[in-house]
């Protein structure tokens, strides 16, 4: 018990390993009734391997999970969902008082061919509303905001603040993190460290810690220069009271008594202070080595353009889709020049990815015109993470020809973090953030005149974020 709160969970010494490549290590954790935890960590460092584990749909290899009792209900939020996935129309009419409040009103109407055509956003809503409406002890959401409008995050906070039981959050979302969690665990090189307070506190606690370590090491590093210093000098004057020692000298010098002696007995002097004092700094070290402090990883983002300059790329005119009796989009004109910056919003389900796919030639508009420049060339960032060919590696599907198109590829690659590791591997054994960042890096390699994102910060760390 800590306090009137009830342990739920008691994980210790926990490892997993994929392969060769170890993920977690020594991971100690405790969750308490009404905790409110934000799980935190860089693209790839097994935050969704830890809560899969916690959600007991992962093994760990070694290691042990106490849970409060043996019915304990676990509510999982998983962080790709599937497109296709089925939902009972019990359940749906059942969650409608949740789904109406996030939103979609009218999800209790909908038949099968709308449930296997909802937008990113509506899937995760229907999801978060079933994972909600389990009456379980602990939620664990993994990047919960992903795809989500502003009307679903709000509701998320509010529901998060009341909720009874314990809540992790994955998240890279720093103003839901410092809204919602009194606690954060921070997995960094395969271990985990417990910080209190919510995102905002953390970082600061981080950024003294760092800056402690930092000191701590300088001075160590400085101690450990002076002795060696010392010890340097120290030889200086071994290996020449060594060569005193053998020296003939002159007929005077040879009578001196002791002589050679002295000097030997000086130089061995010297052997003894330098092996004392080598052994006081490797006892040193051993005992309070201090490692340096690891900086967080910082990634570049650069996309190339083609140079045209002053050329209209897209226009639309009277442009109309429906969805059954859905209406899209009615009666809209627009048009794209080279250079602009175009941010295209809604609420989820209004039709924003259907449009990027008209204008990708991968779905067509039911009435009106939509122009393209035949010289345009586009890349288009979508928002599935399943959408490469999961059993090749990185460099396998970027069509490499020749050796300075192979060394720039693994340049780019490892600017985004991507190290040699992740990049010889099969893609499916990469997190979402490490596909995000490979498909990034492939628009990198080559010229382009139209971007298209869609949803780009979706699983991508807050350092990625910030320089996307």
């Amino acid at each position: 018990m800590r306090g009137e709160y009830m342990k739920l969970i008691c994980a210790k010494n926990i490892h997993k390993r994929y392969g060769e490549k170890t993920v977690l290590k020594e991971i100690d954790a405790e969750i308490y009734e009404g905790d409110k935890i934000g799980l935190v960590g860089s693209n790839g460092s097994g935050k969704s391997t830890l809560a899969g584990i916690l959600a007991r749909v992962l093994e760990q290899d070694e290691g042990t999970i106490e849970f409060s009792r043996k019915g304990m209900k676990i509510g999982y939020l998983r962080q790709a969902l599937s497109r296709g996935e089925e939902h009972a129309e019990g359940d749906l009419h059942s969650l409608y008082e949740l789904t109406s409040q996030l939103g979609l009103k009218k999800a209790c109407s909908w038949d099968e061919n709308k449930l296997k055509h909802v937008s990113g956003g509506e899937r995760l809503k229907l999801e978060l509303a079933k994972v909600w409406s389990s009456d379980s002890d602990l939620l664990i959401l993994d990047e919960p905001t992903n795809h989500m409008d502003l009307e679903g995050v709000q509701w998320l906070m509010k529901e998060i603040r009341g909720f009874k039981g314990a809540v992790i959050i994955i998240s890279h979302d720093r103003y839901l993190l410092d809204h919602t969690v009194s606690k954060i665990f921070e997995l960094q090189d395969r271990y985990l460290t417990v910080f209190k307070g919510n995102y905002e506190a953390y970082k600061q606690q981080k950024q003294r810690l760092l800056n402690y370590q930092k000191q701590q090491y300088d001075i160590q590093q400085q101690q450990v220069k002076k002795v060696e210093q010392q010890i340097s000098t120290l030889n200086k004057w071994s290996e020449k009271g060594h060569r005193e020692s053998t020296k003939k000298g002159t007929p005077s010098e040879r009578r001196q008594i002791g002589y050679k002696e002295y000097h030997r007995a000086k130089a061995k002097k010297m052997d003894k202070q330098i092996q004392s004092k080598l052994k006081r700094l490797q006892q040193e070290l051993q005992e309070r080595q201090i490692i340096k402090p690891i900086e967080e990883d910082g990634i570049t983002i650069c996309f190339q353009d083609n140079g045209k300059k002053g050329k209209r790329l897209i226009q639309a005119e009277k442009a109309e889709k429906s969805f059954g009796s859905q209406n899209l989009f009615t009666n809209s004109s627009f048009y794209i020049n080279q250079g602009e910056r175009v941010a295209l919003i809604g609420r989820n389900g209004t039709g924003k990815t259907t449009l990027l796919n008209i204008l990708m030639e991968a779905d067509t508009l039911d009435e009106g015109t939509i122009w393209k420049s035949e010289a345009v060339e586009t890349a288009y960032l979508t928002q599935d993470t399943d959408d490469l060919p999961l059993t090749k590696t990185a460099l396998e599907i970027l069509n490499l020809v020749t050796k300075d198109d192979y060394f720039r590829a693994r340049t780019v690659l490892a600017n985004l973090g991507l190290d040699e590791d992740s990049i010889t591997k099969p893609i499916e054994t990469l997190s979402h953030g490490e596909r995000t960042r490979l498909k990034l890096g492939k628009m990198m390699l080559n010229s382009f005149d139209l971007l298209i994102l869609d949803e780009p910060t979706n699983h991508l760390d807050l350092a990625s974020r910030e320089q996307l």
